[in-house]
Parts: structure tokens; sequence; C-alpha cells
């Protein structure tokens, strides 16, 4: 078995101590952006839901500004969004390089998108069951978290499994500007290098990564569905 790795993945080998590291901060790189985002995401994308106009926390000036604010940093490209943000994340984070400054970048650029995900799922949820807590005299909080949150499960999950999927090329793109994680490493030895096997297995270690993501998700849909 040793004989046919060094044969046909000759480099990863000699490399497979980087090669775990990089896995390992790529896991960094989407567990903890992930999980900021999907605290951040959902209470954006519940106040463009609630605030639209004729919803039950109405409120045209918050939700255009609201909207605006969240097209801007989706329109940006996130190569130019880590520049962009240099100082600020030089701020929170202490450096902009390495796998800590790809940190802050990956929320500002997951955010807005996981925000988008949850208004559309939280779109679907049926008109009818609002207004029918509405008459029985629910709070907004109540149908905010009864009706919305509750009925719109089944969508929620899907865009929370959309966006980490999302999150690991945003990883990678971080990685190739030299943010660490598998980016990095595929970039330096596979791309610098011209070691393809490297390249190679990069990319089957992240479409197992994106598998297992969709997998779970996949999994977890089925049994909120109603």
């Amino acid at each position: 078995m040793e004989e046919i790795l060094l044969k046909y993945i000759p480099n990863v080998l000699n490399a497979k101590e980087e090669l775990i590291e990089s896995i390992h901060e790529t896991f960094i790189m989407v567990s903890i952006p992930g999980v900021i985002s999907l605290v951040l995401g959902v209470l954006l994308g519940v106040f463009l839901v609630v605030t639209r106009k004729g919803n039950i926390l109405e409120n045209k000036i918050f939700n255009n500004m609201l909207e605006k604010i969240i097209n801007l940093f989706r329109s940006i490209p996130f190569v130019i969004l880590i520049a962009a943000i240099i100082p600020v994340t030089r701020m929170i984070a202490g450096t902009a390089i390495g796998t800590k400054g790809a940190l802050v970048p990956l929320v500002f650029g997951t955010v807005p998108f996981f925000a988008r995900q949850m208004e559309s799922a939280l779109s679907e949820v049926d008109k009818g069951l609002i207004e029918a807590a509405q008459s029985m005299g629910s709070s907004p909080t109540d149908i905010i978290f009864r009706v919305y949150l509750r009925e719109g499960l089944p969508g929620i999950i899907r865009g929370v499994t959309i966006t980490f999927v999302s999150l690991i090329g945003l990883s990678a793109i971080a990685g190739s500007v030299g943010g660490g994680g598998l980016g990095d490493f595929a970039i330096r030895y596979g791309y610098q290098r011209f070691q393809n096997d490297i390249t190679f297995v990069t990319v089957i270690i992240l479409l197992i990564f994106v598998s297992v993501i969709r997998g779970i998700g996949d999994i977890l849909i089925k049994k909120v569905t109603h």
C-alpha cells in the first residue's frame, strides 16, 4: 500500500504534516465564522422579514437600510473584501494574515449570504399561520419563535447547509491570499511547485467536506419535515 501511495502521491506523503495542519486550519476557518455567521445571519434574516411592509414589525426605514447594507457587502467580491477590511481585521484579530486574520473577512463575507438564505426560508412560511397566531393574541416574539423559526426550520437547515458549503469555498479563497488552510496549502505546493498530486488530494478532501455537510443537512431536513 505504501509503495502505491509513494508512486501516485509522493509529494503528499512528504508534506503530510503540513496537510494535516492545513485541514485543521480549514476546520477552524469554517467552524468559527460559521457559528458566528449563523447567529448574526438569523437575526438579520428575521429582521428583514418581520420589518417588511405589512408584517408584524413593519418599519420601512429600518428595512430599507438593512437591505442596502446587506446588498453592499454581497456585491463585493470576496478577494476584494479581504483587502478592503484589513484595518478592521487588524483591529479585531490583531493581524490580517494567517488563519486568525482570515476569520474576520470570512464572517463579513458569510453573514450577508446567510441572512438572505434566512430571509428566503422565512418568507416561505404560510401567512395564514401568522394571521392565526395574531388572532390568538400572540406577541411578535412568540410569532417569530413559534411560527417563523419553527415552521421555517426545513428551509433554515437548507440555508445553513448551503452557507457552510459556500464557506468552504471562501476559506479556500482566503487561503490562496495567505489565509492558511487547504487553499494556502494547494497554492504553495500544488500550484507554485507544480506538485499536481497535492492539488488533486486537496480537491478530494474539499469534496469530502462538502459531501459530509450536504449529507448531514439532508438527514436533518428529512427529520424536521412534517
